[in-house]
């Protein structure tokens, strides 16, 4: 009889606590559905510490703010948009009235936001003469005076500007009418060695490709500005890999220096040959130092000079050429830029 009315007792005591439960229950469902009724989450913005409103879509507000840092407005010439302070974002609950403000927020982001013009400048004994819109005008304009023979060709260089003021541009012929000074006539001069030696190489075809057995790497890190082949109604027998003065040069593969070279230089100014073997050499000119002495030894990689705009150059570029037995090949079939 004891232990029938003990198992009465935990049958009640157990009912008393699912009742209980449920209770506890149904009353944190009627909770959540009343907040879920009358809140929202939502994410709230500050900016520099202060709080500036409320988006409902983080990603699609930062991904329009990181649209305007890479275009800006679209205007002509942004190079990119400087934002020194980003806004933060914290989630939060909100009542379901608040409406979000994100295009106000994204204006305010934006208001502090410091624009940044890219354009280039031509320069006469690096002074800066005109401002151009892009590279192929700056290109054109020094190319023109050099086949119109201006006696300030060697002085000539093409600088990149970043700037947060939009200078005034130059037309092209314009530019070319203001920097053309005529040529003073002078005595025929007998040409020297160097000269009649590197106008005398020949430009293979430019598809053409030879396996030369040897693995070659980049001899510097910067831009491709010149193809090889056909150029200003001449054979360009390299390319021009556009750099800073003083970047290093590096051997583009192991060899022997077979000369080395300063001043005028037949026009590659400052330059070194390396001979490879078979026949095969390297060339790199308008240097502004050289690191090696011809005879000397060379590993790949090693650093052999430093860009520079010597000799018939317009900036500061290296010049790389690729020569088998005399014939000048393109050096893209063996190095990538």
């Amino acid at each position: 009889m004891f232990k029938i009315s003990k198992v009465k007792k935990i049958l009640m005591h157990f009912r008393t606590c699912s009742k209980f439960t449920i209770l506890i229950i149904v009353a944190a469902i009627l909770i959540l559905a009343i907040m879920a009724l009358t809140y929202k989450p939502i994410y709230s913005v500050t900016l520099n510490g202060e709080e500036i409103g409320y988006s409902a879509n983080r990603s699609e507000l930062q991904e329009k703010i990181n649209e305007y840092i890479e275009k800006g407005t679209g205007e002509e010439n942004i190079a990119f948009v400087e934002i020194s302070n980003l806004p933060e974002y914290k989630m939060c609950l909100l009542k379901r009235d608040i409406v979000p403000n994100d295009e106000e927020i994204y204006q305010k982001v934006i208001e502090g936001g410091t624009t940044y013009y890219k354009y280039y400048a031509v320069t006469v004994d690096e002074e800066i003469k005109a401002y151009v819109s892009d590279f192929t005008k700056a290109e054109s304009i020094v190319s023109q005076l050099k086949e119109k023979n201006s006696t300030n060709k060697d002085k000539l260089g093409i600088q990149e500007k970043y700037e947060t003021k939009l200078e005034e541009f130059t037309e092209v012929e314009t530019c070319v009418a203001n920097l053309y000074e005529k040529p003073i006539e002078k005595p025929v001069v007998k040409k020297t060695t160097q000269k009649s030696y590197t106008e005398s190489v020949k430009v293979a075809n430019t598809t053409q490709k030879i396996n030369l057995g040897i693995s070659f790497i980049r001899p510097v890190s910067g831009t491709l500005t010149s193809r090889f082949g056909t150029r200003w109604g001449r054979g360009h027998k390299g390319i021009d890999i556009g750099a800073p003065k003083g970047t290093t040069i590096y051997a583009s593969a192991s060899g022997t220096v077979a000369s080395t070279t300063t001043g005028w230089g037949g026009g590659y100014g400052n330059h070194l040959i390396i001979s490879h073997g078979n026949g095969v050499q390297t060339l790199y000119g308008h240097c502004t130092t050289l690191l090696v002495k011809a005879g000397q030894k060379v590993s790949q990689g090693q650093a052999i000079a430093t860009v520079g705009n010597t000799g018939n150059s317009y900036g500061n570029h290296l010049h790389f050429e690729v020569r088998v037995n005399g014939v000048a090949q393109n050096p893209q079939n063996y190095v990538s830029y």
